[in-house]
């Protein structure tokens, strides 16, 4: 038999889907809710490390995983704008959340603009029964990031999946787990499994100091059984377009998350000041909350958190026309996929520097009183801080300067950064 993978999995364009049992409007609706569970219990999850499983349930049952499915294949018909308001939403209760989704909402993404072919089907009918997908691409120890040790080898009429990978978000959270490996010809595959099959382990060895509930670790694969219907030739970092406009929108939703952590460290400097802060000692105000100084800070933040939600959303838009001109085909599809890259790319840039400028007032606000572990205000700052650690930001404003100076579109077109 042959060890070579083939493109047989491709198949024929698919157009029968079955009709989703949840309504865009319902999902979007059910989003304050979730968001208030989440806020809830955050603080304690976040002192005893607890990892969130009951709040991806509800994301399960909320339908929200299935947002992203168009209409015509049976989904709720949800855009990236809508996407963006719920990751908005839901990091305002507990960022680590939305965090989690970020895999899934990649790969739902990303099946969303390419032809629905059976392998895709597959994962589409899975999405809109309510599974969650996670997994991994990037490994450790290797001599850059992007270069994939993980192995598909044959095995009489099946396959074994072998390798360790590290940054899979959420995957402990997930039904499945899309992984990036090579084949015995050294070309790239993508295989895509039950997380509950055997020698498949995810691993809470994720050690930053932020998000720390995201199950960022490790993701361990031991001789894995694999079967030729779960094997894809090829990268997703190798579709052209379609991985060029979901490397971008991978990018919003980190900005997003990071949005909405600062809504919720202007709700808990608010919540401070009436409940816990006190006057400046040269200060003429009898409370917190009369004193100028604080109302300068909580004006501040106020200011920032509004702008940050309009570029994060005006990016989603711009992006969700960069996903209909795939889909349809447009003629001037290069362009729009590339102004959404550039939009997302500085959006990230500005948002960094006022989200991460929020992350410090609170402590302005409050004072050393603020700096209390039981109230864990600290753990803003470090979730900015983790979220803008992702990727090289010297890097982007370089890349988007010289776009406006010199019209160098290549790092847009590998995909890999914006």
């Amino acid at each position: 038999m042959s060890t070579s993978l083939t493109a047989a999995q491709a198949g024929n364009t698919v157009t029968n889907f079955p009709v989703s049992k949840w309504r865009r409007e319902d999902i979007l609706a059910s989003l304050p809710a979730q968001a208030q569970a989440l806020r809830a219990q955050a603080l304690q999850r976040e002192r005893e490390r607890l990892l969130p499983y009951d709040a991806l349930d509800a994301v399960r049952q909320s339908g929200l995983g299935a947002l992203l499915v168009p209409r015509e294949w049976g989904g709720p018909g949800g855009t990236l704008e809508d996407a963006a308001l719920a990751i908005l939403t839901l990091a305002e209760g507990d960022s680590n959340v939305p965090h989690a989704l970020r895999l899934h909402l990649n790969v739902a993404e990303l099946w969303r603009v390419l032809p629905p072919d059976e392998f895709l089907r597959q994962q589409i009918d899975r999405i809109l029964a309510g599974k969650l997908f996670g997994g991994a691409s990037t490994e450790r120890d290797t001599a850059k990031p992007g270069i994939i040790t993980t192995r598909l080898i044959r095995e009489g009429d099946h396959w074994r999946l072998n390798g360790r990978k590290y940054y899979s978000t959420g995957t402990a959270f997930a039904d499945y787990a899309s992984i990036s490996a090579i084949d015995a010809q050294e070309q790239p595959v993508t295989v895509i499994i039950p997380t509950d099959r055997e020698g498949l382990d995810v691993v809470e060895d994720w050690d930053g100091f932020g998000q720390r509930l995201t199950a960022s670790g490790s993701l361990e694969l031991n001789n894995v059984l694999v079967h030729d219907e779960e094997v894809r030739p090829g990268s997703s970092l190798d579709l052209g377009l379609p991985s060029r406009h979901v490397s971008a929108w991978r990018q919003l939703i980190l900005v997003a998350t990071a949005g909405g952590i600062v809504r919720a460290l202007l709700r808990e400097i608010q919540d401070y000041v009436h409940n816990k802060g006190r006057a400046a000692l040269h200060s003429s105000a009898e409370t917190a909350r009369e004193d100028p100084f604080v109302q300068h800070v909580i004006g501040d933040v106020a200011a920032h958190s509004h702008a940050i939600d309009v570029l994060v959303l005006d990016a989603a838009r711009q992006l969700e026309r960069g996903a209909q001109a795939i889909r349809v085909k447009a003629a001037d599809v290069e362009a729009i996929v590339l102004q959404g890259g550039l939009a997302t790319a500085k959006t990230q840039l500005v948002v960094s520097k006022l989200a991460q400028y929020a992350g410090q007032q609170i402590f302005e606000a409050g004072g050393a009183s603020a700096t209390s572990s039981t109230l864990l205000l600290d753990r803003h700052w470090r979730n900015l801080r983790t979220i803008f650690s992702h990727n090289p930001l010297n890097h982007k404003a370089r890349v988007v300067g010289d776009w406006h100076l010199n019209g160098v579109t290549t790092q847009f077109e590998r995909g890999r950064v914006f």
